[in-house]
């Protein structure tokens, strides 16, 4: 038979290492966060026009904020940070999003209840522009009879309104960084909840997620303040000037 007799060509390739030609880069999250370094992230080295940072900035990163602020009563609310710039082995985020795990969305719909949603888009005071969805539910009043805790379709409309009133005030006061403060704690659905009252009584009324629709023009600037510290070094003691920074020698006219 012709075919057993022929060689075969090229022969087997020898399997390379695709590791090899990788590098580890620590993912940073910003100062707002307690525990700064959330993981590492893995890139193709450098090699001729393609730059490894290129390939990094832009990734978006899901990290628990249980594992953000070291809290696991925190763990159904998931971050999103967004890769800005590169600087030695750190990659510098920013925040690019939150959302509620679906766990949590699942465990707080229940029958006889009226569920209420809505969303806002607002434009931050350092230029981002967000989305807020939030979410809130009915409650029984005290010593109600009624199995069910419905609310009327006005009552919805005005819930709502006051729900995008609210939201859109809490988010364009401050920068990004001061609403995700708000967002962390969940004052802005305490604060819902409570202006809701007069209408119909709410609970469990949670911002549910934040999208970042636009970004302003990248700012160097802008993104070391929010990091603080861009190599994860604590920021050293000043330093005491010197008075007599050159001595006078003799023979050289008060030059060394």
């Amino acid at each position: 038979n012709k075919r057993l007799t022929k060689s075969k060509k090229g022969g087997k390739k020898k399997a390379a290492d695709v590791f090899a030609l990788k590098e580890w880069y620590n993912i940073r999250a910003p100062s707002v966060f307690k525990v700064r370094t959330v993981g590492k992230t893995l890139v193709t080295r450098t090699r001729g026009t393609k730059i490894a940072s290129d390939g990094l900035k832009g990734r978006v990163f899901e990290v628990s904020l249980a594992d953000l602020n070291a809290d696991e009563d925190q763990s159904f609310r998931k971050i999103r940070l967004c890769a800005e710039d590169v600087q030695g082995d750190n990659v510098l985020t920013t925040f690019h999003g939150m959302e509620f795990t679906r766990d949590k969305q699942c465990s707080l719909i229940k029958k006889w209840q009226t569920l209420i949603e809505t969303n806002v888009d607002v434009k931050t005071t350092d230029g981002f522009t967000v989305r807020l969805f939030s979410i809130g539910f009915t409650k029984r009043r005290p010593n109600q009879l009624k199995k069910a805790s419905y609310a009327q379709s006005a009552q919805i409309r005005a819930i709502r309104a006051k729900m995008v009133a609210i939201m859109a005030e809490q988010a364009s006061k401050g920068d990004l960084s001061e609403l995700v403060k708000k967002l962390v704690p969940g004052n802005i659905g305490k604060e819902m909840e409570k202006s809701c009252q007069g209408i119909y009584p709410l609970q469990n009324v949670f911002v549910r997620k934040v999208k970042v629709l636009k970004k302003p023009k990248f700012d160097l600037v802008k993104l070391m303040e929010l990091h603080g510290d861009a190599n994860g070094d604590e920021t050293g003691a000043g330093v005491a000037r010197s008075e007599a920074l050159v001595e006078n020698v003799a023979g050289t006219g008060g030059r060394l």
